[in-house]
């Protein structure tokens, strides 16, 4: 690996990473999908771990779409009774580490224990100073730009906000991720080609990395080959290779 040291830009500060491929992991095992759901939620813990070790200062995990609710009851009543146990079980450890619990996403559409747990979570890691571990439920990139522009509306019609005071920084800050720096890094498991309606509008220039990995197999060394990838590429944002270094 490369010098990490907080400023080096080849490691990125903020990895965004759409777990796929828990299912695909399971059924090729023959074994239940909810198998790779449990084998998937190791990889949660060890990559929060080793995240800061890495250099990592934010990390936003994709846990649970908008759309998942529309998968079979009995899958989807498994994964909240495992969201809840992990986060009876993981928040302590997680102050222990000083990781800052962040969520974001539609957190009311959850059932109202999971609701608490994470409010709880949330207030006891507010003060921690370490990775900022943010995971997404219930989230929909379309959803949250719609409800970016429904405040913003507002503030106009309450003559809070002028229209020509509507720029890409108050966007920015509107959303739910208004307090993070935008990702640098995106990682896909399982080797699919899409975004998945995930962080649309802060991934603007984010770099990608596709992994044929199922998220059940991502671990540390997985993690590294990411940012090793990272690290090789020029980030130029719109400017060209000389602009860029000026």
């Amino acid at each position: 690996m490369a010098d990490q040291s907080p400023n080096n830009p080849k490691i990125p500060q903020h990895v965004a990473i759409i777990m796929d491929g828990n299912g695909r992991w399971a059924n090729e095992r023959g074994l239940a999908r909810i198998r790779g759901h449990q084998h998937g939620v190791e990889r949660v813990e060890e990559i929060i771990r080793v995240a800061p070790e890495l250099g990592i200062k934010y990390l936003t995990l994709y846990a649970f779409s908008k759309e998942n609710w529309q998968r079979p009851k009995d899958e989807v009543s498994f994964l909240m009774g495992l969201l809840a146990a992990y986060l009876d079980q993981k928040l302590e450890e997680m102050h222990r580490n000083n990781v800052v619990f962040n969520t974001i996403g539609e957190i009311g559409d959850l059932p109202k224990p999971i609701q608490e747990k994470i409010a709880q979570g949330k207030e006891k890691t507010k003060k921690n100073t370490g990775l900022v571990a943010t995971f997404a439920f219930s989230y929909s990139a379309r959803a949250e730009i719609t409800r970016a522009c429904r405040l913003i509306a507002r503030k106009v019609v309450d003559g809070v906000l002028k229209p020509e005071d509507i720029n890409e920084d108050l966007l920015s800050r509107s959303m739910y991720t208004g307090t993070l720096p935008d990702p640098d890094l995106l990682i896909r498991t399982s080797g699919e080609m899409r975004i998945s309606n995930f962080l649309l509008w802060q991934i603007s220039y984010a770099e990608l990395y596709v992994t044929e990995k199922y998220w059940p197999d991502f671990t540390k060394e997985e993690l590294v080959k990411a940012i090793e990838a990272f690290g090789g590429r020029e980030r130029r944002f719109g400017r060209t290779s000389v602009s860029s270094k000026q």
